[in-house]
């Protein structure tokens, strides 16, 4: 992997709002400390949000809906990613250019648009700066990370302003895990070297983006939250949660995400259709051997009951499979990306039906061949973690000085 270190880029402008009092502490998300303080960091700008469903304060009301009605700021655009700004849009769907009939605001579809497209989209819009605010989930290939990417780099194209709101990472921020992207392996999945699993929020990610990847930085200020630690789990914020896509139901479903999200790269079922994606994976053909082998594997914080279930869309439509469900029982002990490894390994030896998808795009996913020649080969759990320590080691290191929280 090779970073660059632009230390002066490092500290791209954090907005000095006011902390919350240390005695009244608890947690308050970027938006609700930039509207605290009146938007004063919009003021005098025509503003667009980029958003979707999950860009709600804690009373579940969305941000462009109380933006909208509020004099103190002139909210003139929405950007819509993946699913859309309302999320009425499937995996790989938006909803293209419509006027929101809430607000009556237009709304811009940025779904696989990057580069100058995307720089004429905010230029046709007539904003000044462009927010930034969506819950992620944690894992290098939910698309929203790569959105704020896009964006940054089509807002610095286009002369704009870029905010970012942040939120907590549901699954912590304590430290990153699992394979690092190799650049020949870039895909929206993952266009830049981070790990699979990047442990840091999108305040944070933004200012790596700046920092080490963007040829050209942008105008980038960020509104950290308040009362946020690293080792928080999602329930501990008091925030509720909203699906950041349809499935993505639960923060339990963003815990074993960065891990079973694998299983998009095999003929397996990666739990699509049914009411637990990425917690049931399975296939025709596969009994309880398979759970017992991942239980014998003696991984921590997690068991693996034999199931069986039916996903009423994507693999296996409609057939009933076997498989496993899994459980954590210890999160803080639980590494998502190492089970996932184990799982595959298992699953390969418990199934001579087990093929990865012809495209490969466990690549993809996985930011480089290495996984997949790796497990052909025969290789252990064991083997295949320890091949990518010297990346991570190297991508922790230039991810500690874009942290903001301690």
């Amino acid at each position: 992997m090779h970073l660059s270190r632009r230390t002066l880029l490092a500290s791209a402008t954090t907005a000095a709002l006011p902390a919350t009092p240390p005695h009244r502490e608890h947690l308050r998300t970027g938006f609700e400390r930039l509207e605290a303080d009146g938007y004063s960091l919009l003021s005098g700008q025509r503003v667009g949000v980029v958003t979707n469903p999950t860009g709600v304060t804690r009373d579940t009301e969305h941000i462009v809906d109380v933006m909208h009605r509020d004099p103190r700021v002139r909210l003139t655009a929405v950007f819509g990613p993946e699913h859309g700004f309302r999320g009425t849009a499937q995996a790989g769907g938006s909803e293209g250019r419509y006027d929101d009939p809430a607000t009556g605001l237009p709304v811009y579809d940025t779904y696989l648009k990057s580069g100058r497209p995307l720089a004429d989209v905010f230029t046709a819009s007539g904003v000044d700066t462009v927010v930034f605010d969506i819950q992620d989930v944690g894992a290098r290939f939910y698309t929203y990370i790569w959105t704020l990417y896009d964006c940054m780099e089509a807002a610095q194209l286009a002369g704009k302003r870029f905010v970012v709101l942040d939120r907590p990472n549901p699954v912590t921020g304590r430290e990153a895990r699992g394979p690092v992207l190799h650049k020949e392996f870039a895909t929206f999945v993952g266009r830049q070297p981070v790990a699979q699993a990047h442990g840091m929020t999108v305040a944070e990610l933004a200012r790596l983006f700046n920092g080490e990847f963007l040829a050209t930085p942008v105008p980038l200020e960020t509104v950290r939250m308040s009362g946020w630690k690293r080792s928080g789990f999602y329930d501990a914020s008091g925030l509720p949660w909203v699906p950041p896509s349809p499935n993505m139901p639960t923060p339990d479903t963003a815990l074993v995400y960065s891990g079973t999200c694998m299983f998009e790269g095999t003929n397996l079922s990666e739990g699509r259709g049914t009411t637990r994606p990425f917690e049931l994976l399975g296939a025709e053909g596969l009994d309880g051997r398979w759970a017992a082998a991942a239980n014998e594997a003696g991984l921590p914080g997690v068991r693996f009951r034999e199931a069986y279930f039916t996903p009423t869309f994507s693999k296996f439509q409609g057939k009933t499979v076997g498989g496993v469900q899994i459980h954590v029982t210890d999160r803080a002990a639980y590494d998502p990306v190492r089970t996932g490894i184990a799982l595959l390994v298992t699953a390969r030896k418990a199934w001579s039906g087990f093929a990865w998808r012809s495209d490969n795009w466990i690549d993809k996913l996985t930011g480089s061949a290495q996984v997949r020649t790796m497990i052909d080969a025969g290789a252990g759990t064991d083997e295949v973690t320890g091949a990518w320590e010297e990346e991570l080691a190297a991508f922790q290191r230039v991810r500690k000085g874009y942290l903001l929280y301690t």
